[in-house]
């Protein structure tokens, strides 16, 4: 199914997978206001129907996943709101995090600044193995403000956290996965194949289980949260389903379980 109401996005509905591209290619699907506004729609769908298993996010063209915020944007935003347009991104990228359907980056060229950030906010991510990658905010003089110096020393470590964001420098799709930053790298034209590969087995799996997956493993970076308390909730939540009953008994009874996320 078409959603014809985006400007800035395709977003196509296919076996239950949510197919979101960015569409900006004569911008190199940089994140303007407008993007940011329709990417904050489009995962919503993920939350709002039971038909959508997960979720791949992708750029259009053959060039960028996303090649950064729009810097024209940026530089026209007056000081007093700076803070408010971190905020505003930091809010769309948690819901992509936060989403309770598993949500792959399909990183097909540059993934810079914003791109980088976004593609940090989704679960896993395959490149291709011409992909980019770099936060060289620092050269604009500012930081990442969508939060990548959260993301990133989660993913890859505090030194080389330090070391990226600080010197702006860009890494190859190798590179990136050499540091934990990706979780695969393929060939251009077995990208999305291998997005579709992983969320098919993940599909397979009891659904409540993958969303309280989703909130353990967040919980693990929050201040706010006691990662094991909310994990030993979450497996009561688990225990307490129909689809826990169903995989037991799958097991018991050397058959495959058919998990209806109940």
């Amino acid at each position: 199914m078409q959603m014809v109401d985006f400007k800035n996005l395709s977003v196509t509905e296919k076996d239950g997978i949510l197919h979101i591209t960015i569409s900006r290619v004569e911008k190199m699907n940089a994140l303007n206001h407008k993007t940011l506004e329709e990417l904050k729609v489009a995962i919503q769908k993920a939350y709002d129907e039971d038909s959508i298993k997960g979720v791949i996010l992708t750029g259009a063209g053959e060039k960028a996943f996303v090649a950064g915020a729009d810097i024209k944007e940026i530089s026209e935003v007056p000081e007093v709101n700076a803070r408010k347009f971190s905020e505003y991104g930091q809010e769309i990228f948690d819901a992509f995090e936060k989403c309770p359907k598993p949500v792959i980056a399909a990183v097909n060229g540059f993934a810079l600044g914003g791109g980088c950030e976004l593609a940090m906010a989704c679960h896993i991510r395959i490149a291709s193995d011409s992909a980019k990658f770099g936060l060289p905010e620092v050269t604009l003089g500012i930081l990442p403000g969508y939060g990548g110096t959260q993301r990133l020393p989660q993913l890859v470590g505090k030194g080389k956290a330090f070391e990226l964001i600080m010197t702006g420098d860009m890494i190859s799709a190798q590179d990136a996965l050499a540091i934990g930053l990706v979780n695969h790298v393929t060939d251009k034209d077995q990208l999305i194949p291998k997005c579709l590969e992983i969320l098919k087995k993940i599909s397979t799996k009891a659904p409540i289980a993958i969303a309280q997956v989703v909130e353990c493993i967040n919980a693990a970076y929050s201040k706010e949260e006691d990662g094991y308390q909310t994990e030993a909730n979450s497996f009561g939540i688990c225990c307490k389903s129909e689809d826990f009953h169903e995989g037991t008994s799958a097991f018991l009874d050397k058959r495959k379980p058919e998990f209806k996320g109940k």
